[in-house]
């Protein structure tokens, strides 16, 4: 005999403002579930994962939870401001009988210590500590909102391992494949405000739900041919009988409010990249480059050939030097040793992993067109913005919306659509996965799969991984880079093990701070205000060093200079080794700082 549920929410009703977001939704949690809850961003997930916590309660429907059982809820964005340490942090979510010795443990585990002051905590961090929060009581019931959120490839699989080995069970909602196919059994959908429910993994979900569109396709033609067949009796059918004919105008009535009141699927978004003219064969050679920070080797002795259509996965733990490699290969910043030639005619578009670089301020139809009025240009396509801003599931009302004020996964939208209308031959793309919903990436992987450039991705998602990449790009340590042919699968089968964490420094007594990274004052959790501006502004600043280092060599390259102006000569070349030094200077402090964020973040 079956035991009763843990957990069960019944046809739950919510409503904000005048939109009803849940109209029927359902939830059964038993004792060792395994389930993940899907649906598009906005449909509701995160509310009714809420409301089976107990933390928002419906306006209509049945909660019941099983008297004596535990659950515990990971959100999207924990708050730890209550706290002073994350070890008193995690400590506070464990129950006299709970194994005290998890807390620390489970830190530990995630690359904490436990003494990190709360209120310097990066993203990462505070993602983690809310893991470990979660997870030392072993809770009945664990619901878990984006749990891999900010993490890297060594995390993420740590994560999935524990997971795995834990009795609790779980709700899951993410947008990493390979997780949830890994970790689920049931797969319940949240759709138009009601749930379906699939005894199955989340591997055999989208083949389902293609089928329940579909059926609901056809009844919705049946509805239509109804209609279509009692407005042809009413026109012209015989007017005798009059109950009769009451009852099919009755009939007709509830057809077309049936009709009516018929929510379809949300729309897909509309992604075509627009291409420039075709990049030479040879896009990128870079020929045993090599950079360092200090005595610390980010890239060693680094050869790579990237033809005209190649699509290569950069993969390894945060503070390996992913984003140093890519700026390496795309001619953004010197190698300290090696070349590195660019193909001719690229045009190279890049999709940035920090939101924030957008302004907060901008509307969403200023952000599309940068301000240059109701247009949008793709390729020699001259879009509406309200039209262009509807092929990424914007409404018309979004226009005029600030930027502040939308979700992570609409920011990511935006992302994509400004990056998309503009003319390239290859994308660049930095953690392009972060935010979209499964849907979504389903869409940017088919336009990449018909993108006829070259694509060079970093990315913490396997599942994206395999789908879109021939070759990646694999962190060895210690600077050492090595490309292996396919996906990440492939790369798995060839070289035995996946993505280690870059190995820490440890001091010799725990709990205490993680050693820093190279430059960063001790005890500090996040970059400063001047570093970061440091980081955003040194780009540009290298760009204009080099821009007079090629001015100043161009100048002394006229053979006859030191003859006619032995002043100008000298003074020339002492600009231009003043030049160099400076330049030399801001790639080294973009690189320290680069590195800071990367391993405070992670």
């Amino acid at each position: 005999m079956a035991s009763p549920p843990v957990l069960f929410l019944k046809n739950i009703r919510l409503t904000f403002g005048a939109t009803p977001l849940l109209t029927g939704a359902d939830l059964t949690v038993g004792e060792g579930d395994r389930i993940t809850l899907v649906g598009r961003n906005g449909s509701g997930k995160s509310t009714l994962l809420k409301i089976a916590a107990g933390l928002v309660e419906a306006d209509d429907g049945e909660r019941f939870f099983q008297p004596g059982k535990t659950v515990r809820y990971l959100p999207q964005e924990p708050d730890l401001t209550a706290f002073r340490t994350t070890l008193d942090y995690v400590e506070s979510g464990l129950a006299p009988g709970d194994a005290h010795y998890r807390a620390l443990y489970l830190l530990n585990e995630l690359g904490l210590h436990g003494d990190e002051p709360t209120a310097s905590l990066s993203g990462g961090e505070t993602r983690r500590a809310a893991l470990a929060h979660v997870l030392a009581p072993e809770p009945d019931i664990l619901l878990l909102d984006e749990p891999t959120n900010h993490l890297d490839l060594p995390a993420i699989e740590w994560l999935e391992s524990e997971l795995a080995s834990m009795k609790s069970a779980l709700v899951l909602i993410s947008h990493d494949r390979r997780f949830l196919e890994n970790l689920s059994r049931t797969t319940v959908w949240l759709d138009r405000g009601v749930t379906r429910t699939l005894d199955r993994g989340f591997s055999h979900f989208e083949a389902w739900r293609d089928q329940v569109l579909e059926e609901e396709e056809r009844e919705l033609t049946k509805l239509d041919r109804k209609i279509e067949a009692e407005e042809h009796w009413m026109r012209y059918g015989v007017t005798a009988r009059r109950k009769r004919n009451v009852r099919r105008v009755d009939l007709l009535d509830d057809l077309r409010k049936e009709k009516r009141e018929h929510r379809g699927p949300t729309g897909n978004v509309k992604m075509a990249a627009a291409e420039a003219e075709a990049s030479s064969k040879l896009v990128i050679e870079a020929k045993s480059i090599s950079k360092s920070f200090g005595d610390r080797p980010i890239v060693k002795d680094f050869s790579i050939r990237v033809a005209r259509g190649d699509r290569v996965g950069i993969v390894g733990p945060n503070g390996a030097g992913k984003t140093t490699l890519l700026r390496l290969l795309t001619g953004d910043l010197a190698p300290d040793s090696g070349t590195v030639k660019l193909g001719l005619s690229l045009g190279m578009q890049t999709l940035e992993q920090k939101r924030d670089s957008l302004d907060p301020e901008t509307t969403l139809a200023d952000a599309l067109t940068e301000g240059k009025g109701d247009w949008v240009v793709i390729g020699e396509e001259k879009r509406h913005v309200i039209g262009y801003m509807k092929d990424f599931l914007f409404s018309p009302e979004q226009a005029r919306t600030p930027l502040s004020a939308l979700s992570g996964g609409e920011r990511g939208r935006v992302m994509l659509a400004r990056a998309l209308a503009k003319p390239s031959n290859m994308l660049v793309l930095d953690e392009p996965t972060n935010d979209l919903d499964l849907e979504t990436l389903d869409l940017l992987e088919e336009l990449l799969g018909d993108y006829r450039g070259t694509v060079i991705a970093i990315s913490h998602d396997r599942d994206f991984l395999d789908r879109v990449v021939a070759s990646v790009v694999m962190s060895e340590g210690d600077g050492r880079w090595l490309e292996y042919a396919g996906g990440y699968t492939d790369m798995l089968a060839q070289r035995g093990r996946g993505v280690e964490a870059r190995k820490a420094e440890k001091l010799a007594t725990a709990p205490k701070k993680e050693a820093a990274p190279p430059g960063a004052p001790k005890g500090r959790s996040k970059l400063s205000f001047k570093d970061k501006h440091a980081l955003e502004t040194l780009p540009g600043r290298i760009e204009e060093l080099g821009d007079e280092a090629r001015r100043l060599h161009a100048v002394l390259d006229d053979p006859g200079l030191y003859g006619r102006d032995p002043g100008l000569f000298a003074a020339t070349t002492d600009k231009l080794a003043a030049t160099e030094a400076a330049l030399a200077a801001a790639e080294e402090e973009w690189l320290r700082l680069e590195l800071m964020r990367e391993e405070l973040e992670g």
